[in-house]
C-alpha cells in the first residue's frame, strides 16, 4: 500500500463520512481514517435522523448529492412531518432509525465508493510544513501524505465520561478517547476549548408497562428525507410518551449534590436547548412535569432511548427517580445515561469553506466546531469534503449563503459569530426561511451540485422532470378559467364560499379551504393533467401547491433576500487595517480584526458590529 492521498478524514461519525464521500465521488483519492469500522456512521446519542430545522439540512445534504437522507429511509423504522399545523417553512422530517442497520448502510455506502479507501487506527499528530499540512501519523506509526486532511473528532479528542462521581476516559460509553491530536493542532496556533453534551439511559423494553404511556405512531404517505429514494424497507414502529412527575423531581433534587454538573465536576458549557433533566428542574423549579418520549432503537432489538431524561446523575438515582414514573415501576435498565466532556475548536478561526485560517488545506467538520447534532455534522462535512477537493484539483471554493441553505446559514454563524455553547440549528436561526424549505432543497441545490460534480446525472434528471411538471400545474392554474355556475356547488361542499363571477383557478386554489386534492375531481381538464403525472405524483402536488398558496411571501422574502445579497458582493478581506480606524468603535475594531470578515455583509453580522460601524466601513469603500 503507498499511504499517499489527496484527502484524509479523520474520524467516521456523520460529518467524516458525508465528507469522505463528497471528496471520493468528486474525484479525489481519499482516506477516512477511523478507530472502529464497525462503529462508521454511529448514532451517539438519540437514534434518530432530521427535526426542527434538522430535517431541513438532511433534506439539503441529500439535494447536493450527499448520503445521509438515503441511509435514513433505508433503516427507518418510524418517520413523521413534524410542525404540519404550521406554515410549510416550518415542515420538518423526522425519522427513527435501526441503530445498528444504519451503520451497516453507511459501511456498504462507504466501502463501494471509487477513490475511497478506510483505515482503522488512531490519529495522533497532524503533520505540517510552512503553514500547509501535509498529512498525519497514526497510533500505529503509518504516515499518511495527504494534500488535504479534514478533521471530523467528534466527541473524541481527550474526551471524559461523567456518571456521577464515575469518570472514565472515552469518546462514547465503552469507547476510547482519542488523545495528542488536540494538542498537536494547538501547536500550529489554533484555539481549543472544552464543551460537554450528555445522552440518556437505555431501557429494556420488557420492563415497561406501555399500557401508562401514550402511544405516538408514524406517518407512511409519500414523505421521504431523499429526493430519489423509493419506499422505507423496513418495519414501521411506534414511539410512546409520558410525564416525569414531583416524586420524579424529589429524587433528581436530592441528588443534585452529585450532579457533576452542579457539584463543579464538570466545568464546560453543555447544550443549552437540549438540557439535562437535573438542568430542567433546576431552570424550571414551577413545572411539575415534563414529558418524556420513549424510541425504539432497532427494528427488532428491546432496546429503548428515553429521549427528554438526558443525566450524568449517579446510576441509582436515575434509576430511583424513574421508578416513580408509572410506566417505569419495574424498571431494567441497559445502561445509565452519562454527560462527556470533550475539545473543539474556535470556528472563528476557519473560512466559509471551513478551511482553516491558520493552516492551509486543513479543514474541520462537525462537533469539533463546537455543534451538536448528526445534521449539522452531515452538512459541514459534506462542504468540507467538496473544498478540500477543489484545494487539491482547482475551482472556485463553494460556499452557500444564507439565502440558499441552512447549511449555509449553520456554517455563516459559526465562522462569523462563534460558540460559547454547542451551536444547534433552529429555524428561527434562518432570516429567509420561507426560501429555506425542506420541500424545495432539490430546487435550491441539486442543479449547482450537478455543475460541481458531485450530484449525479440521474438525480439531475429527476429534479429537471420534476421541475417540469411543478411548472406545468402553475402554469394551468394561472391560465384556467373557472365559471361560478360550474364550480359553486362543488366549493358548498368543500365548505368554502361560493363564487359570484368567474376567476382563475389559481385563485379558487389561494384559498385556505381549497386545496389541489379535493378542487381537481370538480375539474375535469385538472384531474387529467394531474393523472398524468409520474411516480412522483404527490410529491410534485405538494410543492406545486406550496408556491401557489405562498407565492406572495416568497416573492417577498427573495427580495429581501436579493437586497441583502448587494452587501454580500462587497467584499473587504484584506482592505483595511482595523485597528488604525479610529471611527469604528473599539468593539468593532477588535471583533473585526479577530474575525477579518470576507465581505460587508458577513462584517454585518457580527455581534457588536453596529449599523453605523457597517456605515462607515461603506463609505470607506466608496460606496
Amino acid at each position: 500500500m503507498e499511504f499517499k492521498y489527496d484527502v484524509v478524514v479523520i474520524g467516521a461519525g456523520h460529518a467524516g463520512c458525508e465528507a469522505a464521500a463528497a471528496a471520493a465521488n468528486m474525484g479525489s483519492k481519499t482516506c477516512l481514517i477511523t478507530m472502529d469500522m464497525n462503529k462508521i456512521g454511529q448514532m451517539s446519542c438519540n437514534p434518530a435522523v432530521g427535526g426542527i430545522a434538522k430535517g431541513q439540512i438532511v433534506r439539503e445534504i441529500d439535494a447536493l448529492g450527499g448520503f445521509m437522507g438515503l441511509v435514513t429511509d433505508q433503516t427507518a423504522i418510524q418517520f413523521r412531518m413534524l410542525n404540519r399545523s404550521k406554515g410549510p417553512a416550518m415542515w420538518s422530517p423526522r425519522a427513527q432509525c435501526d441503530r445498528g442497520k444504519f451503520i451497516w448502510a453507511w459501511r456498504e455506502v462507504l466501502e463501494n465508493t471509487e477513490n475511497l479507501h478506510i483505515w482503522q487506527d488512531t490519529v495522533k499528530e497532524l503533520l505540517v510544513e510552512n503553514g500547509e499540512v501535509t498529512g498525519v501519523k497514526t497510533m500505529l506509526e503509518v504516515t499518511f501524505c495527504a494534500r488535504c486532511v479534514i478533521v471530523t473528532a467528534g466527541t473524541f479528542l481527550n474526551g471524559l465520561l461523567h456518571i456521577g462521581a464515575v469518570q472514565i476516559p472515552g469518546g462514547r460509553m465503552a469507547e476510547p478517547a482519542s488523545y495528542l491530536l488536540t494538542e498537536s493542532i494547538m501547536r500550529h496556533g489554533i484555539k481549543t476549548g472544552r464543551m460537554k453534551t450528555g445522552t440518556p439511559v437505555r431501557i429494556d423494553g420488557r420492563s415497561v408497562h406501555y399500557e401508562e404511556m401514550d402511544k405516538q405512531e408514524g406517518e407512511s404517505d409519500f414523505h421521504r428525507f431523499s429526493f430519489i429514494s423509493d419506499s422505507r424497507p423496513l418495519k414501521q414502529l411506534n414511539c410512546w410518551t409520558c410525564f416525569t412527575n414531583p416524586d420524579v423531581h424529589r429524587i433528581l433534587e436530592g441528588g443534585l449534590a452529585e450532579s457533576p454538573l452542579y457539584n463543579g465536576q464538570i466545568k464546560s458549557i453543555g447544550p443549552r436547548y437540549c438540557p439535562s433533566i437535573e438542568t430542567k428542574i433546576v431552570t424550571f423549579p414551577d413545572k411539575g412535569q415534563h414529558q418524556l418520549f420513549l424510541e425504539p432503537e432497532g427494528e427488532t432489538t428491546q432496546e429503548l432511548y428515553l429521549n427528554g431524561f438526558s443525566s450524568s446523575l449517579p446510576m441509582q438515582i436515575q434509576i430511583e427517580a424513574l421508578k416513580k414514573i408509572p410506566a417505569f415501576r419495574d424498571l431494567v435498565i441497559y445502561r445509565p445515561g452519562y454527560a462527556i466532556e470533550y475539545d473543539y475548536f474556535d470556528p472563528t478561526q476557519l473560512k466559509h469553506t471551513l478551511e482553516s485560517k491558520v493552516v492551509k488545506n486543513l479543514f474541520f467538520a462537525g462537533q469539533v466546531n463546537g455543534t451538536t447534532g448528526y445534521e449539522e455534522a452531515g452538512g459541514q462535512g459534506l462542504i468540507a469534503g467538496v473544498n478540500a477537493h477543489i484545494n487539491c484539483h482547482g475551482g472556485t471554493p463553494f460556499v452557500l449563503g444564507r439565502n440558499e441553505a441552512y447549511i449555509g446559514v449553520l456554517i455563516d454563524d459559526l465562522v462569523t459569530k462563534g460558540v460559547d455553547e454547542p451551536y444547534r440549528m433552529f429555524t428561527s436561526r434562518a432570516e429567509y426561511r420561507i426560501l429555506l424549505r425542506q420541500d424545495d432543497a432539490d430546487m435550491r441545490l441539486t442543479e449547482r451540485s450537478y455543475r460541481l460534480g458531485l450530484a449525479k446525472r440521474n438525480r439531475y434528471d429527476i429534479l429537471q422532470e420534476k421541475r417540469e411538471h411543478i411548472d406545468m400545474i402553475i402554469d394551468f392554474c394561472q391560465k384556467f378559467s373557472i365559471k361560478a355556475a360550474y364550480i359553486n356547488d362543488a366549493l358548498q361542499q368543500i365548505g368554502t364560499t361560493p363564487l359570484r363571477g368567474g376567476c382563475k383557478l389559481i385563485d379558487l386554489i389561494d384559498r385556505p379551504e381549497v386545496n389541489i386534492h379535493n378542487i381537481a375531481p370538480h375539474i375535469a381538464a385538472f384531474k387529467q393533467l394531474l393523472d398524468k403525472l409520474p411516480s412522483r405524483r404527490e410529491e410534485i402536488i405538494e410543492a406545486a401547491e406550496i408556491k401557489i398558496k405562498y407565492r406572495g411571501y416568497i416573492e417577498r422574502e427573495q427580495l429581501i433576500a436579493d437586497k441583502m445579497q448587494r452587501l454580500e458582493n462587497i467584499r473587504i478581506k484584506g482592505k483595511f487595517d482595523y485597528s488604525s480606524l479610529q471611527s469604528l468603535s473599539t468593539e468593532a475594531r477588535q471583533k473585526l480584526e479577530k474575525i477579518d470578515p470576507e465581505t460587508l455583509a458577513q462584517a454585518s453580522r457580527i455581534p457588536g458590529i453596529s449599523p453605523s460601524d457597517i456605515n462607515v466601513l461603506l463609505v470607506l469603500m466608496g460606496r
